[in-house]
């Protein structure tokens, strides 16, 4: 069965084998041992910790295929980001200049360095096998962090982002960091999100330019992808925002990839999941895709899976089921539809 579940020291040399085969791009899951072991432990702590307010904690997840014990798949929670190191993006200004004499108006945008996502909370390093991108493994990994935020909301700031790779050619080139970044940091666009991956964020802010940068003055070929997604990534974008996720004028320094948001309680899984008592229902009783979860920090699961929905503060699984989530009958689950119902 597909399970997701908090990441564990033994999970290193499985999730360091994943990052060999995700491609570059992805700063939140670095090929290196020692900083995947780092973000492993800073997640266990995290886990361990009794908090009551968002801080500067993580939440790391693996998706596991039990029936080989394999990591296929990992997906991460930032509570609140730059509190202890700056978090830097692109917002995206209009500007209206006027003159009277002659009569011209133009309207222009800019591009604003900066932290606007201070104190945010961050969806981050969603990665899937290619072998396992089926059967809604990747809206099971994606959407399982809403369970958690929903099940304990304190643990995370109110407002709630992710950032989107951008778009690169099928050499991986970036007409937006070529346009602008290789300028300032005198590097590849591979190279620098290297160098991100493995910690050093300080370069960024020596480096980039602070002044705000006219997106009319780039070359069409760059203007024309600023807020368009890598075509891996695409899926991700789609899912975020059929959860309700919106589009905010705000991107990537380095690849110009779009960066959505919600509130918290605009979320629709986080809206729509209730938690209801276990009762054991026959495999031919259960229907439908649901997003299952346990309600147990200390060993939290969530998978996808048929219920009956009972009413009365009940629902019913499968034994399958609950044997992944570790429940018994009497027991608590939350859940809620993988996919908004239809109207």
């Amino acid at each position: 069965m597909m399970v997701i579940r908090p990441v564990e020291s033994r999970d290193l040399l499985g999730i360091y084998t994943l990052a060999a085969v995700a491609s570059d791009g992805l700063t939140t899951l670095p090929v290196s041992k020692e900083r995947l072991l780092e973000r492993i432990r800073t997640s266990e702590a995290s886990f361990a910790k009794d908090i009551r307010e968002p801080g500067p904690d993580s939440y790391f997840f693996v998706l596991e295929d039990t029936a080989k014990e394999k990591i296929v798949g990992t997906s991460g929670i930032f509570a609140a980001v730059g509190l202890d190191r700056p978090f830097y993006n692109y917002q995206i200004k209009p500007e209206k200049h006027t003159s009277n004499d002659p009569e011209v108006v133009s309207e222009l945008h800019t591009l604003n360095f900066g932290t606007p996502y201070t104190g945010a909370c961050e969806l981050a390093t969603l990665y899937l096998h290619p072998d396992y991108r089926y059967g809604g493994n990747g809206a099971l990994l994606s959407k399982s962090r809403y369970m958690m935020l929903a099940a304990y909301p304190e643990r995370f700031s109110g407002r709630i982002f992710a950032e989107i790779r951008g778009w690169t050619d099928d050499k991986g080139l970036s007409p937006f960091w070529n346009a602008l970044g290789r300028h300032f940091f005198k590097m590849e666009l591979v190279a620098a999100d290297r160098i991100n991956s493995l910690g050093n964020y300080q370069f960024i802010e020596d480096l980039m330019p602070k002044c705000p940068i006219y997106v009319e003055m780039l070359p069409p070929s760059a203007r024309a992808i600023i807020g368009r997604p890598y075509e891996e990534s695409a899926p991700a974008l789609r899912l975020l925002e059929s959860e309700g996720f919106k589009l905010n004028n705000i991107v990537d320094v380095f690849d110009g990839g779009p960066c959505v948001e919600a509130e918290l309680s605009e979320i629709r899984a986080v809206r729509e999941s209730r938690e209801a008592q276990v009762m054991i229902s026959r495999d031919d009783k259960c229907q439908g895709r649901y997003l299952v979860a346990n309600t147990r920090l200390d060993c939290f699961r969530v998978v996808q899976a048929p219920v009956r929905e009972k009413g009365k503060g009940k629902v019913g699984i499968t034994a399958k089921t609950a044997r992944a989530l570790g429940v018994k009958r009497g027991g608590k689950v939350r859940f809620v539809t993988l996919k908004k119902k239809k109207t």
